[in-house]
């Protein structure tokens, strides 16, 4: 007679493949679509005070937002593992490049831009409720009400990734839906009143390089979000069949809505009226629709902002759950809940830091340096493609169109406009300061994780 076979081991929760193609597109343009849209105009404008410069700093965005989405679409179908661009650095470059990636989202990136988005809702939360957001005797009460909205957020995405993708489903519809209405009654009602102010297309001093490369950053805070998919990779359903599809086709819907953002924004206004309004789709509105339109948008700009800090607290955990489950983090932060299946760990970890962060800064200062921070690391994941290819086990179910044209393109681009921000002394500062946080990212990796590795 046999032995008995000992009862197997209860296994580890872990994370479940439960993102089908909508959702992972939803999750792209959930990410994206925040408030960049209706606050970045203005400053664009201001700094490219022409109908072409300013349209054409939105294209050049977008053609940069989709040059990096079709090489993260070759990689992430090659490479489907929950983190994403962490995976893509550290498998391409090596754990310290990988490492500094996640240092840099724990110590500022993650954490400014929860906060950031987070204060945007806040502010028109209480608008709509009555209460002047820029009163000084109400700034404590607006930023304990972004603070609460992350923490809102991140609870939705601990109870599973089925509530946090609904949630991301049903927002993306209203932000998208409400954006599409606003373009549609400003065509149908605005332009055959003013005609559109689209000329003088370029009018003399409307545009330089530097107030080029300036304004690009600006609509880059705007279209961020189009490589947040692939930190969920690892639940992504049929991930080489859906990981390409989703992230070039939420990229395309972005780009798509922004650009006839914009054209109805000058179909309505003068772009010298634009520069000057601080959210302009509101000034569109009540100029159409009277204080009815205000209220419309403040509503579309809360679930807006709402939808992507909802869609952020989903996604970019998974960094911080990768890393642990890598040996570069604390363990713990590798957990997944036994009930929810989800990494709950380290949403907390990340919607805690974005609280405190949004309680200590403004937005200006969280805003100001969230670009910056995160452009080297999209460089390295879009230039692991380069790597990547030599290695016989590499095998993508999509292969980027234009190689390398395309890749070589976004980390040109990258270089651009890093150079751009260490010369002008406007931006130099930040710049310098941003870097310097990361660089700190290189004593500690060998203090402590990279001791190991060695």
């Amino acid at each position: 007679m046999h032995a008995p076979t000992p009862p197997a081991a209860a296994s580890a929760p872990s994370l479940q493949r439960r993102l089908g193609l909508w959702s992972a597109v939803a999750v792209v343009i959930g990410s994206a679509i925040g408030s960049g849209i209706f606050r970045s105009p203005a400053g664009i404008a201001d700094r490219l005070p022409g109908p072409l410069p300013m349209l054409s700093v939105w294209v050049v965005g977008g053609v940069f937002a989709l040059c990096g989405a079709l090489t993260l679409a070759e990689i992430a179908s090659a490479l489907p593992k929950t983190g994403g661009t962490y995976v893509f650095v550290r498998d391409g470059w090596g754990r310290l490049p990988a490492f500094l990636l996640g240092w840099g989202q724990l110590v500022m990136i993650r954490a400014a831009a929860l906060g950031a988005i987070a204060i945007t809702f806040s502010e028109y939360l209480h608008r709509v409720l009555g209460v002047d957001p820029v009163a000084p005797e109400n700034a404590w009460q607006v930023r304990f009400g972004a603070a609460a909205a992350i923490l809102v957020t991140g609870t939705f995405n601990i109870l599973g990734v089925r509530l946090g993708s609904t949630v991301i489903n049903l927002t993306v519809l209203a932000k998208y839906g409400g954006l599409l209405f606003i373009v549609l009654i400003a065509f149908a009602i605005g332009l055959p009143q003013t005609g559109g102010h689209y000329t003088p297309a370029v009018p003399a001093g409307s545009i330089t390089m530097t107030a080029f490369g300036l304004a690009l950053v600006s609509t880059l805070w705007a279209f961020d979000g189009w490589a947040d998919l692939s930190y969920a990779a690892g639940e992504v359903r049929n991930p080489q069949y859906t990981l390409p599809r989703a992230l070039i086709g939420g990229t395309l819907m972005v780009i798509a809505i922004y650009l006839a953002a914009n054209l109805a924004y000058l179909a309505v206004m003068p772009i010298e009226e634009i520069r000057v309004s601080k959210l302009v789709a509101a000034d569109v509105a009540q100029r159409l629709l009277g204080p009815a339109g205000v209220v419309f948008v403040a509503v579309t700009v809360m679930l807006s902002t709402f939808g992507t800090l909802n869609a952020s607290l989903f996604t970019t955990p998974r960094i911080f759950f990768a890393m642990a489950d890598d040996k570069l983090f604390f363990p713990a932060v590798a957990k997944v809940h036994p009930k929810f299946e989800t990494p709950w760990v380290a949403i907390a970890l990340t919607a805690t830091l974005g609280a405190v962060f949004v309680l200590l800064r403004t937005f200006e200062q969280l805003a100001d340096a969230f670009v910056t921070a995160y452009l080297p690391f999209y460089a390295l994941a879009v230039a692991a493609v380069f790597r990547l290819r030599g290695r016989p086990d590499y095998a993508p179910s999509f292969r980027v169109p234009g190689y390398p044209v395309v890749p070589l393109l976004f980390v040109l681009s990258v270089i651009y406009l890093l150079g751009n921000g260490f010369m002008n002394p406007a931006s130099r500062w930040t710049t310098v300061s941003v870097f310097g946080v990361l660089l700190t990212g290189v004593p500690v990796y060998y203090l402590t994780v990279g001791r190991k590795a060695r």
